[in-house]
């Protein structure tokens, strides 16, 4: 009779779930390498959230886009006159003024005060002006008074010489009366000279006070005249016509020789100044096409300007216009520009990709012939416009590629497309 041994089969039991974890832990290691090896799934991209395009051949037109603002070329600044203090503002901004409206008006008692003693001074120079040609007639008609008498004085004694003549040659005068006869008709001729010699002399200098008179009288004119103009001056107008663009000052402020108190615009001469990137300044020349959209219509001009130096990655560019401008069109008003660059011929262009620039290397996916997969594909892009670039190499005609952001698939050589 056979004796069962337990030791034997405690081995065996022991041999056997040994060999079962060896295998267990194979199988496991096994699996863990195989996955490890697997590469990772492709990620899914939404073809409706995607932007897609294709790629085409063709006639490509190259522009660069800017925003900005309209601006007019003929300015005006109105500077206060003097000092003085703003009294009354009798319009705002935005009404249009012509060359005598009054924009602001001031106040200085000073300047008044000088005016009137200006007004004063000419009367009182016109008075001493009638007083001296009075004074200076009654001179000259004295003078002419004395002229007569000595004139004829000297007639009487001439008379008297004549007659003592013709009887000093019958022996009835004596020779001494008849040379007492000459001297005196000598004496009074000598008088009459001398005095129509003061006569004249004494009309020069008549004519000469009564000039220096009127000079003095005029210099007091033409400083009233200065005066008045100051204090009309005071009313400021604007000199020109357009409309008022800015009233820089308020009632009861107190102002100075040469402060902008205004600023009048010509409505008529505006011109658009557009801010276009430093990385598209390139290609921009002055005469090249603009069309600069007010949001309301869109007016045709051209490049008149170019900012020599950037400003804050910008530069600016002036945008004359070719024709008459809209109603709508204002001062201040922002636009956005378009400006032509070139028209090119025969090329491959599609529409710009996200991040995209003009001569550069970046990867695009393109999509397959399925179009249910797309594989990244590295694409040479070329010149570049607002919306379309050109294409150096890397897709064909007809072939399509994703233009949206897919900077979170870098990782990814291929993308299921659903």
């Amino acid at each position: 009779m056979d004796i069962k041994r337990p030791g034997k089969t405690k081995i065996k039991k022991r041999i056997r779930t040994a060999i079962l974890v060896v295998v267990g832990l194979a199988a496991v290691g096994g699996i863990t390498y195989g996955l490890s090896r697997l590469k990772p799934a492709a990620p899914t991209l939404d073809r409706a959230s995607a932007v897609i395009d294709t790629v085409k051949r063709g006639p490509m037109l190259r522009e660069v886009r800017g925003n900005g603002t309209l601006v007019p070329q003929l300015v005006r600044y109105i500077p206060a006159p003097a000092d003085g203090r703003v009294e009354k503002i009798p319009i705002q901004a935005g009404v249009e003024v012509g060359n005598d409206t009054v924009i602001v008006e001031l106040s200085n008692p000073k300047m008044e005060q000088e005016a009137m003693d200006a007004e004063f001074q000419v009367k009182a120079a016109q008075a001493d002006e009638e007083s001296l040609r009075t004074r200076l007639e009654s001179d000259s008609m004295t003078q002419q008074s004395a002229i007569a008498g000595i004139n004829a004085e000297y007639s009487q004694a001439k008379l008297q010489l004549d007659t003592d003549e013709v009887l000093g040659k019958q022996g009835l005068v004596p020779e001494l009366l008849l040379k007492i006869s000459r001297m005196h008709v000598q004496e009074l001729g000598n008088r009459l000279k001398v005095e129509q010699q003061r006569l004249t002399v004494s009309s020069k200098s008549t004519k000469a006070q009564i000039n220096a008179q009127e000079s003095r009288v005029q210099q007091l004119r033409a400083l009233a005249r200065l005066k008045k103009d100051q204090v009309d001056s005071l009313k400021v107008r604007a000199g020109t016509s357009g409309v008022l663009q800015q009233v820089s000052v308020q009632v009861g402020q107190q102002v100075t020789p040469g402060l902008n108190i205004a600023r009048v615009a010509d409505p008529a001469s505006l011109k658009a100044e557009l801010k276009i990137a430093e990385t598209q300044i390139k290609d921009v020349k002055i005469g090249q096409p603009v069309a600069v959209d007010t949001r309301n219509v869109i007016i045709q001009g051209q490049v008149s300007r170019i900012d020599p130096a950037a400003r804050e990655g910008t530069f600016t560019v002036d945008a004359e216009f070719s024709g008459p401008l809209p109603t709508s069109a204002r001062a201040d008003l922002s636009v956005d520009g378009t400006i032509e660059l070139e028209r090119l011929g025969n090329v491959l262009n599609v529409s710009r990709p996200a991040f995209g620039q003009g001569q550069q290397t970046l990867g695009l996916f393109k999509l397959t012939a399925d179009g249910q997969e797309a594989v990244r594909t590295p694409v040479t892009l070329g010149r570049s416009s607002v919306n379309t670039i050109e294409i150096i190499s890397g897709l064909n005609e007809g072939d399509q590629v994703i233009l949206s952001d897919t900077s979170a698939m870098d990782s990814y050589s291929r993308i299921r497309v659903r």
